[in-house]
């Protein structure tokens, strides 16, 4: 049987020299490997109540989108500074070539909201990090997080670990 690992494409040296960059979008380009994708992630979260779906800019909206249409839940983008039309709130962070800044609208989530954060990729998990600092300043409780690849040298998942989150992957590649 294929797995999810087979569809996503390596490539070398991007954005920077020394980075395997592993693009997803090959994998969201395929109707059968995109659905197979939804459905495992689907199949991983039949224990939790979900109010709302929580998505990370921009590979994140592909997913997220996805499984809250599946689970008929709403949708919340976090997007990079500048791109939200009304009041938001920020946070900056690291990541592995740099910094970065992600909002949220600040009347997006609602306390005491339970919330499901999707993204394409975990790798050090500094923009997962914001994202939750974010949902959990507006009142969300982030049940679980959601992605297709983790990197695990790079420690993304020990660090959400740590802050008590629920992690899961569909695969992991090996190296940056």
């Amino acid at each position: 049987m294929t797995s999810i690992k087979d569809f996503i494409r390596t490539i070398p040296d991007f954005p920077h020299e020394g980075i395997m960059f592993r693009d997803v979008t090959t994998l969201f380009a395929n109707p059968d490997s995109f659905r197979l994708a939804v459905d495992q992630t689907l199949q991983r979260l039949t224990d939790l109540k979900i109010d709302l779906v929580v998505g990370i800019e921009a590979r994140g909206f592909i997913l997220g989108g996805a499984i809250a249409y599946e689970r008929s839940l709403g949708f919340v983008p976090i997007r990079k500074k500048g791109k939200l039309p009304s009041r938001t709130i920020e946070r900056e962070y690291s990541l592995e070539y740099g910094n970065a800044v992600v909002e949220i609208h600040d009347d997006a989530i609602q306390a005491g909201d339970k919330v499901l954060l999707a993204d394409d990729l975990l790798a050090t998990g500094g923009t997962a990090e914001a994202a939750i600092n974010l949902i959990e300043r507006l009142g969300g409780d982030v049940i679980a997080c959601s992605f297709i690849v983790d990197l695990p040298e790079l420690g993304g998942r020990q660090r959400l670990e740590q802050l008590g989150m629920r992690v899961q992957t569909l695969c992991e590649f090996s190296g940056k």
